[in-house]
């Protein structure tokens, strides 16, 4: 990682397909699957599916900004998932799986926000748009059998 890049997290559903389409998008240099927002030190994967620590399933993004935007990060995001619906994503279930932007500075922050809104005055989606906006919480890193999940197993997403 050189000086230059930034991180950037999000949660939109199962982190297996967040992770691999973020690694897609050129300038993205690193990915981490892993679980913020919740309070409960260090989860593992059965804590954060039992309900009770409160965590996302998230994705850090480790970017080159003079490659990719943010904005250009927040666009994928708004289009790989529904962020109308709130705690669910496809046939998962659970607050684990909220649609979620922690950003790590101000600009992040305006710029979230500002999407949000256009997201939602667009009409794209059925619904409101329930997508929470929250300053960059710890990432606790998930187990390594989830990093690049998608990529080590050949599979096509996480929903069959």
């Amino acid at each position: 990682m050189t000086e230059n890049n930034k991180k950037a997290t999000f949660g939109a559903g199962c982190f297996w397909g967040v992770e691999d389409a973020f690694r897609k998008l050129e300038g993205v240099v690193e990915t981490a699957v892993g679980y913020a927002g919740g309070d409960y030190d260090n989860p593992s994967y059965q804590d954060v599916c039992s309900g009770v620590t409160g965590h996302a399933e998230v994705v850090e993004v480790t970017y080159d900004p003079e490659i990719v935007s943010y904005t250009e990060l927040l666009d994928l995001f708004w289009n790989i998932h529904n962020p109308s619906t709130l705690n669910r994503q496809g046939p998962d279930i659970g607050a684990q799986y909220r649609s979620v932007i922690f950003y790590h500075d101000h600009e992040q922050e305006k710029l979230a926000r500002e999407s949000r809104e256009k997201m939602d005055a667009s009409g794209r989606y059925p619904g409101k748009i329930v997508t929470e906006i929250k300053p960059a919480p710890t990432f606790w890193r998930a187990e390594e059998y989830h990093q690049q999940y998608i990529e080590k197993t050949g599979q096509k997403g996480c929903h069959f």
